[in-house]
């Protein structure tokens, strides 16, 4: 859906942004809600988190907001430089997007997203609640990283598929009504009119996602030398 650098940025931005809250919900009410009442003795978890003084992250009890923030720059960081890129690769190579349908090819996207983001993202939050005051240990960690993947794969793929990427898609078409409207304008003038030139346009989309690839690649390995120095 999106055309360029600039709109891929953004539509990942809307992704992160719902997908965050969401977690944060999920975490902090579904999986431990129970448990923070059951220890604080409050009747909600907003209140049972009030009454211990935040969250657990980093060792110490910090503000949800502060919570929100630090899962947010992670993911944002992660979905730009590994989930986006990686996530079409893997999609390639398992169906032809000059084949298969468009709808298809997205939902395997999506799923690859979910594939590689659930273990990176449940391998920091692994780091982020450590219980790092009964000591450290890394069996503890890698079991705490596998607990979360199962914790969280089965929500994320689901809320993914059939919530959040349609809640995306809409304000994307929304904040871009003008552009997409342009696009599709465009794209029925150049329609072709036989199957050579069908032919001819699968095979110019191809080039134009194999040029965007190489420009992430080079966009990457630019901001990693600078990282460097």
């Amino acid at each position: 859906m999106p055309g360029n650098q600039f709109q891929r940025m953004v539509f990942a931005f809307i992704t992160v942004v719902i997908t965050v809250h969401a977690y944060v919900f999920y975490s902090l009410y579904v999986v431990n809600g129970d448990v923070l009442m059951e220890i604080t003795g409050q009747k909600s978890v907003l209140a049972a988190i009030n009454a211990q003084g935040g969250v657990y992250m980093f060792g110490q009890m910090m503000p949800i907001w502060v919570v929100v923030l630090v899962e947010f720059g992670f993911a944002y960081s992660l979905e730009c430089l590994l989930g986006s890129p990686l996530s079409f690769r893997l999609a390639s190579r398992m169906f032809d997007p000059r084949k298969n349908h468009p709808m298809i090819f997205e939902t395997v996207i999506i799923s690859c997203t979910v594939l590689i983001m659930c273990p990176a993202m449940s391998f920091i939050a692994a780091w982020l609640y450590y219980p790092y005051y009964a000591g450290f240990h890394i069996l503890t960690l890698l079991a705490n990283w596998g607990k979360l993947i199962c914790l969280n794969f089965p929500f994320a793929f689901f809320s993914q598929i059939f919530f959040i990427q349609t809640v995306v898609r809409r304000l994307f078409a929304l904040i871009f009504a003008k552009d997409i409207a342009a696009r599709k304008s465009q794209q029925e003038d150049d329609r072709p009119q036989d199957e050579q030139e069908v032919i001819a346009d699968i095979f110019k989309r191809m080039d134009k996602i194999q040029e965007d690839l190489a420009h992430e690649r080079r966009q990457r390995k630019k901001l990693a030398e600078k990282l460097e120095h």
